[in-house]
């Protein structure tokens, strides 16, 4: 019988229907037809193995075109001729074929389940960052503006080092230096994290330093001069400030307190029969309580913001909801109204419009941290000892042994230290203390 060809078998009538079909070399083919007319052919090869005969199925035409059935049958007698069973072969290859699409849906499934950036960031969040006396506020802030928009949805253990260079070199661009070498140090502290807990393999931030982000940070060390104290006064005035700003200012310099400090202040925590002021564990840096004693001076713009806080719980509350105002607020409002120091010539609010540069005093810019280092700069001039001047700023002792053993809170040499500090203060300010009784009759 001559060998089948694909003409003769297109040929095919539904009259076929259950032929066997021959084609050569032991490849027979079953005939099938469908409901619809269509016509298929189904072949196997016929062996004999271990005094059995068995078939294998070499494919089913037209599926399969008759040259690949054939090369089917070929490459299974080519096994046999091998001493290898090709019905046994195809079940080991279907195995394997299995086992491997199986290890590929595993490995696509652990690939899938591997955490994003942002769920391991929020996993730091509730571990670490939740235990910081802030909540981690500064370094949520600074990471869910520049990393998370732009890495947060990549797996974690994808990240490379070009990754957080590009988001950093990003935060450089727009002249953020210390911010930029602030989030490296956070997402060095964050991939540790990951590291230790094996999310990830290594850490992308190994080999980064600040030398090729921000750059080394210049410690600031300005203090503004007796002559630039004196102008501070009508530059207030003439700033278009907010009555409570220029009051929390003098009050930074009158205590040497922290702005944020001041912002914090709760009506509760102030005694101003006793001209104190306590400011509790939470609200200090580092933790510890203080009492400030307010001067005279201190305790007339004290009484300022007392009178301005209405009947809120707070010194400084917000305009809205039952809050302090906004911790970065006056230190924008003073940068505001310093605009020829910075990069940017757009002020945080239209309000400094015609005030750009109202507080301009001296040849570089100053901030309301500043005003820190300027009373403490005064009380060392006044000739207050370097040690009460410390208690004064509430500073923690570096020396564990002086620390630990050396406990006395040194509350009279602090209060005279804050006393001549506003007598400084008076004198090189005039007219700017506020008339007590006028505001105790308001109050």
């Amino acid at each position: 019988m001559p060998a089948l060809t694909e003409l003769a078998l297109k040929a095919l009538k539904a009259e076929a229907d259950g032929q066997t079909l021959r084609d050569g070399g032991n490849l027979t083919g079953k005939v099938r037809v469908k409901v619809s007319g269509a016509v298929s052919v189904s072949f196997v090869y016929t062996y004999k193995r271990d005094g059995k005969f068995r078939d294998l199925s070499c494919g089913t035409w037209p599926s399969v075109s008759l040259k690949s059935i054939r090369l089917a049958r070929d490459a299974a007698r080519s096994l046999l001729e091998q001493g290898v069973d090709p019905a046994e072969r195809k079940r080991v290859n279907k195995l394997e074929a299995r086992a491997e699409e199986q290890a590929k849906i595993a490995q696509l499934q652990q690939h899938l389940a591997r955490p994003t950036l942002r769920a391991v960031y929020q996993q730091w969040v509730t571990a670490e960052l939740s235990n910081r006396k802030d909540q981690g506020a500064e370094t949520k802030r600074g990471i869910e503006k520049d990393v998370i928009p732009v890495l947060g949805d990549r797996h974690a253990d994808d990240i490379k080092r070009a990754d957080i260079m590009a988001v950093l070199d990003k935060v450089k661009a727009r002249g953020a230096n210390r911010l930029a070498n602030r989030l490296l140090a956070e997402l060095r502290q964050l991939f540790s994290f990951a590291l230790v807990r094996e999310i990830v393999t290594g850490n992308p931030t190994i080999g980064i330093e600040k030398k090729h982000v921000g750059g080394a940070e210049v410690e600031r060390d300005r203090v503004l001069t007796e002559s630039e104290l004196r102008a501070l006064r009508s530059a207030l005035e003439a700033a278009n400030l907010p009555d409570s700003t220029k009051a929390a200012l003098w009050l930074q310099l009158a205590t040497a307190c922290r702005i944020g400090e001041i912002i914090k202040a709760r009506r509760a925590d102030i005694d101003l029969d006793a001209a104190t002021w306590v400011i509790p564990s939470e609200h200090s840096k580092n933790g510890k309580p203080n009492v400030v004693h307010l001067s005279a001076f201190a305790l007339g713009h004290m009484w300022t913001l007392v009178a301005l806080s209405g009947s809120s719980a707070w010194l400084m509350p917000a305009s809205k909801g039952d809050r302090h105002a906004d911790l970065k607020g006056i230190t924008k409002q003073v940068s505001d109204r310093q605009l020829k120091y910075y990069d940017r010539t757009t002020p945080h609010s239209k309000r400094t419009a015609t005030h750009r540069n109202a507080l301009a005093l001296g040849a570089s810019r100053w901030t309301p941290h500043d005003l820190r280092r300027t009373a403490a700069t005064l009380m060392q001039a006044c000739g207050i000892l370097p040690a009460i001047i410390e208690k004064c700023l509430n500073h923690t002792d570096e020396n564990r042994i002086r620390r630990t053993y050396q406990v006395h809170d040194y509350r009279d040499e602090k209060r005279q230290a804050w006393d001549l500090l506003g007598q400084r203060l008076a004198s090189l300010s005039s007219n700017n203390v506020v008339v007590l009784t006028a505001l105790t009759a308001s109050h």
